[in-house]
């Protein structure tokens, strides 16, 4: 298995995490009768809770830019320094996050949320980059901190 599969694999057990984090908030605030009825209420996380469901949701927005990264890289067999330092660099970004959230500190939290998704950013050229066109469906995407520079992976 590549090194970014096992950070794919990492970051998924901290999906789990925000899962957790999200969900023991949430019981914390409404209780557990409320977590293990029916929720016909639908009540709506509020203070801490909400931060987490908050983190969680973004968490999850990112993963699967991340994710359909790492499987380009590995189907395409174009991993090397990008996709390694790329992926360590989004799972650090990533776990820096949930407690940096948790704890409501804007600055270190929006540095680690752009240290992670600096990394995944899909960007599109057209023709293999040699000119600028309009884009249509036929362009090539890439991502960029995934795939060693001059490599084209068509998706």
């Amino acid at each position: 298995m590549t090194f970014e599969l096992w950070i794919w694999l990492s970051a998924a057990l901290l999906g789990l995490v925000h899962m957790t984090a999200a969900s023991f908030t949430f019981k914390a605030q409404v209780g557990n009768r409320y977590t293990v009825g029916a929720r016909e209420e639908n009540l709506q996380p509020t203070a801490m809770a909400a931060r987490m469901h908050r983190a969680q949701q973004n968490f999850l927005e990112t993963f699967a830019v991340f994710s359909a990264c790492v499987v380009i890289v590995n189907l395409s067999d174009s991993y090397g320094s990008f996709s390694y330092w790329g992926s360590i660099l989004y799972l650090s970004g990533r776990i820096l996050f949930l407690p940096l959230y948790a704890a409501g500190v804007p600055w270190l939290r929006t540095f680690s949320w752009n240290l992670a998704n600096a990394w995944t950013g899909i960007g599109g050229r057209a023709g293999g980059g040699e000119k600028a066109v309009k884009p249509n469906k036929m362009q090539r995407y890439h991502c960029y901190f995934l795939i060693p520079h001059g490599a084209s992976v068509d998706v």
